[in-house]
């Protein structure tokens, strides 16, 4: 039997939780799958593995930016809602990379890459992105290339 696609596990949690009259969490999953979809129709594409993280990596920034800009304005009940989603959007996402791993993969771009200055960060990122990518929240990762190069 063939291990199971990102989509395919996000599309049998949906059923999962459909089965479970699980309303949020359904919810949430389905917002996921729309973003799928959406692309899929606009690009007329079949989304691989790959480009999912990309996506779920994209949500999970949206969210964690609204869940700031609720918290700053006194909404917690939409902040919470936020919340939620991004902890199943994290589910679907690989494990987090530790800080040390982060800075060796960063050390080694820049020495790959031969880059000296702030002007040099592009062939950095280029290298450090897909290794990265739903594993590392891309700003953080884009202020420490930035301060290393400084």
């Amino acid at each position: 039997m063939t291990e199971q696609t990102l989509k395919q596990s996000i599309q049998s949690a949906v059923k999962d939780a459909m089965k479970g009259r699980q309303k949020e969490r359904v919810a949430a999953l389905r917002l996921i799958m729309s973003d799928i979809k959406r692309i899929e129709v606009d690009e007329r594409i079949e989304v691989d593995d790959a480009r999912l993280l990309v996506i779920l990596d994209k949500m999970l920034k949206q969210r964690r930016e609204s869940h700031a800009q609720y918290e700053t304005a006194g909404r917690s009940d939409l902040a919470q809602t936020e919340a939620y989603e991004m902890g199943v959007i994290q589910e679907f996402l690989p494990a987090a990379l530790s800080a040390e791993a982060i800075d060796l993969i960063i050390d080694k771009a820049i020495a790959q890459s031969g880059a000296a200055t702030v002007k040099d960060m592009g062939a950095v990122m280029s290298l450090v992105k897909p290794q990265v990518q739903g594993r590392a929240d891309m700003s953080a990762v884009s202020r420490q290339i930035k301060q290393r190069l400084a």
